[in-house]
């Protein structure tokens, strides 16, 4: 058995408690009898929030065949494995064995009674069998509905009635500072909260196209993906869905996808399990400080259009290499992501004004979007 040492400051506060606790074990005050102490102390904290919300969080199992994954590197220290642990995947615990099962665990949410699941996309991708336990012990094979790994949601069904569920609140109301609660199934330890802050709002981490993170601070590790980020009220505020970290392990650095974004994905997938996003058709670039120089700005906004697509909706708007985007109906481009995010936020046929500068002049330009989904990846 290993025995902990003491530092020096527990040592100094064990011997002043030392120097008032007699032979027996009572204490002794210096000054008058001994303080009385509340048989069962108050309890603060997230307890209530906990034991509100935790009957909602699952566990989620997932079986893999080998055979799906041939082809794929999966030695340590591969570029798979790496991107695997830093992300938090499954990692197959059979890769010598083409034809064995790969066996993942994560975590998910319940959103309605009647059984609807919210999860990582990258949980379930490839699955061939998908098992929720729940927080009771029961277990339940659930159908998946519905991923999209462009933002990395996934919506599952199981076949259950009257079952205790959260729901999304509004992330646009976070701020940085405040505090936050994760909960999830880190290293198929089951249900395990831990807490933090919002330590940053709408980071690009280079994950997909529509990056738009919350970065918390709330310890986050492999199988804690897909888990529920709750504010204070016990409104599910994100998805938890990445770390940064040098070895698999937690220092701090996890992301979460924001309600914002994860509501509208949900209800679609599942809807009729697929996402249809606006598409114009375009390869932008961020300004550059020179350029943004040249045209008086205070500093670089927008988003240059470096190439349109052959018979894209770009295209048959006129769109021109060389423009510079900076508003879509009335709302500021400020960068060439929110450009991807607001023309993806809209529904293939949809139309919207763009504004922009072309040779240094300002115009005006209506397109009729396409659809992403019928892209070639």
């Amino acid at each position: 058995m290993t025995i902990r040492s003491l530092n020096l400051k527990t040592l100094a506060s064990a011997t002043a408690i030392a120097a008032v606790v007699g032979t027996s074990g009572a204490f002794v005050a210096a000054n008058g009898p001994a303080p009385a102490f509340a048989a069962t102390p108050p309890v603060g904290g997230y307890v209530d929030l906990v034991s509100r919300v935790a009957p909602a969080v699952v566990t989620i199992e997932v079986e893999k065949t080998m055979s799906a994954m041939q082809g794929t590197d999966m030695r340590p220290g591969s570029p798979f494995e790496d991107f695997a642990r830093r992300f938090g995947m499954p990692i197959p615990d059979m890769p010598g064995n083409p034809g064995g099962m790969a066996h993942g665990v994560g975590t998910g949410f319940i959103i309605s009674a009647d059984g609807q699941i919210v999860t990582n996309a990258h949980v379930v991708s490839g699955s061939d069998k998908v098992t929720v336990k729940l927080d009771n012990g029961q277990s339940y094979e659930a159908e998946v509905l519905g991923a999209d790994s462009a933002t990395d949601i996934a919506v599952l069904k199981i076949d259950a009635s009257d079952l205790p569920h959260v729901e999304f609140g509004d992330s646009t109301q976070l701020h940085v500072g405040e505090p936050v609660i994760a909960m999830g199934n880190p290293l198929g330890l089951g249900n395990t909260v831990t807490t933090g802050i919002v330590s940053a709002l709408g980071r690009d981490i280079q994950a997909g196209p529509f990056d738009n993170f919350i970065q918390t601070d709330a310890a986050i590790n492999r199988g804690n993906s897909g888990g529920p980020l709750f504010n204070e009220a016990g409104d599910v505020v994100g998805i938890n869905t990445a770390i940064m970290s040098p070895d698999g392990g937690s220092i701090g650095i996890g992301f979460a996808v924001p309600s914002e974004m994860a509501t509208d994905i949900v209800a679609d997938l599942a809807g009729d399990g697929k996402i249809d996003r606006g598409f114009l058709g375009v390869q932008i670039s961020p300004v550059s400080e020179e350029t943004a120089a040249a045209l008086g700005f205070d500093a670089p906004k927008g988003a240059m259009i470096v190439d349109v697509t052959a018979d894209s909706a770009a295209e048959s708007a006129g769109l021109r290499k060389g423009d510079i985007v900076l508003s879509v109906n009335g709302d500021d481009v400020g960068s060439p992501r929110d450009l991807t995010r607001k023309i993806a936020g809209d529904a293939p046929g949809t139309k919207v004004d763009l504004n922009l500068l072309r040779a240094g002049k300002p115009m005006d330009v209506s397109v009729t979007l396409g659809n992403r989904a019928e892209q070639p990846a």
